[in-house]
């Protein structure tokens, strides 16, 4: 486990800790540019934001929404299980896929999403499902579906098919967030490997979740969401290191789940229940944080609305709960799972980024009362040791 700081530390009185930046070590920082979505119920509205891919055919935005539950209507779970389609300028477009239960019927439950770089198809990782199901992205038609992943597990609050990318072969690597590996599906949809297993030591897992690969080197990058740690592998699967531990401080982790790296091999992590998005260099070395919690962060409660109503959480650099994230362009892109919207980052380089301060990030007492839920929804399985 490895990672660099580049911060000054202070702490200050009723749990708070502040971190103050010294952009001028560092060779990255990012800061808020716009907001894709609005909490709600409604076409082009979000009420639980997973996976988020930009499209470089035409560079329309697509956002996973998932599952709803309104009060004044019941669970109905037709509402949502979409993927909604922006331009680039963040107005809505569109919506591909409807809520079906059962396989090859539809989308229950989208998380992440991926534009095949051969065929230029989305493929969604369909919960609920347990499946991958592939749509033609310029019309919304349904091309085919395929995979099997396990299903939840006692706690669970994700399952089933995770993180999903493409090798430069064109397989396809999926976390199995309950089985604990990760499946590597061809162009014909045929399983072709698994690698991993249930455990803490290198090349093992513990609720594998984002999955991103590099396009220079090959190297594959999974959070390790209960582990609290990003793993690294070779193109050949063979652990490589890992680097973050469980806890609040710069390079450390509280169930990090969406992962991006860009062009120079750098690391974009949602650091989700901290909430907040934390950046790497290729080697772990930890380079900058970016955002902070809403007051009253975590899930909501049985018979609540699936996203917050007060407006000062939806200020910019605020989130419930970081959850999907992809880099495309220099921006990151992040589903804020509890506030109905994406977040959109500028990347900020070199001599960019020390002319632009990084915002200090505010860990108050919202992330630590995050540890009850955190135990209430942490897989109910033994740990290896």
């Amino acid at each position: 486990m490895k990672f660099v700081t580049n911060l000054s530390l202070a702490f200050a009185s009723a749990g708070f800790m502040v971190l103050a930046a010294t952009a001028e070590a560092k060779a990255i920082n990012l800061t808020f540019d716009s907001q894709i979505g609005e909490p709600g119920f409604g076409p082009g509205q979000l009420f639980v934001p997973q996976g988020v891919a930009k499209s470089n055919a035409d560079g329309n935005i697509y956002v996973s929404n998932g599952r709803g539950f309104d009060p004044g209507a019941g669970f109905i779970p037709t509402v949502g299980n979409r993927v909604d389609v922006f331009s680039p300028d963040g107005t809505y477009l569109r919506a591909i896929g409807t809520g079906v239960q059962g396989k090859g019927a539809g989308i229950d439950e989208p998380g992440d999403l991926k534009f095949d770089p051969i065929s230029g198809n989305l493929y969604v990782a369909d919960v609920f499902n347990s499946e991958i199901d592939v749509y033609n992205p310029e019309n919304g038609e349904f091309v085919t579906s395929f995979g099997s992943f396990s299903g939840q597990g006692p706690g669970d609050l994700f399952f089933g098919p995770g993180g999903i990318d493409f090798d430069k072969q064109g397989n396809l690597h999926v976390t199995d967030f309950s089985a604990d590996v990760i499946k590597v599906y061809g162009r014909d949809g045929e399983l072709v490997k698994t690698y991993g297993g249930l455990g803490n030591a290198l090349g093992q897992f513990d609720g594998p979740a984002g999955l991103a690969i590099s396009q220079n080197t090959g190297n594959i990058y999974i959070n390790d969401q209960f582990n609290n740690r990003i793993q690294v592998l070779d193109s050949e699967t063979n652990p490589l290191f890992a680097f973050g531990s469980k806890g609040i401080a710069p390079g450390q982790f509280s169930e990090p789940i969406g992962i991006g790296v860009d062009e120079f091999d750098n690391i974009y992590v949602a650091d989700s229940q901290n909430s907040r998005v934390q950046v790497f260099d290729k080697d772990g070395n930890f380079l900058s944080v970016f955002g902070g919690p809403v007051e009253n962060p975590g899930p909501p409660g049985p018979g609540e609305l699936p996203f917050s109503t007060n407006p000062a959480d939806l200020e910019p650099g605020k989130f419930n709960w970081s959850g999907g994230l992809s880099y495309n362009d220099s921006k990151v892109y992040v589903g804020d799972f509890f506030t109905g919207r994406v977040q959109v980052l500028n990347v900020n380089r070199n001599e960019d980024s020390k002319k632009v301060p990084e915002p200090a990030t505010l860990l108050g007492l919202g992330v630590f009362a995050l540890g009850g839920v955190a135990t209430k929804m942490r897989k109910n399985k033994q740990q290896s040791a």
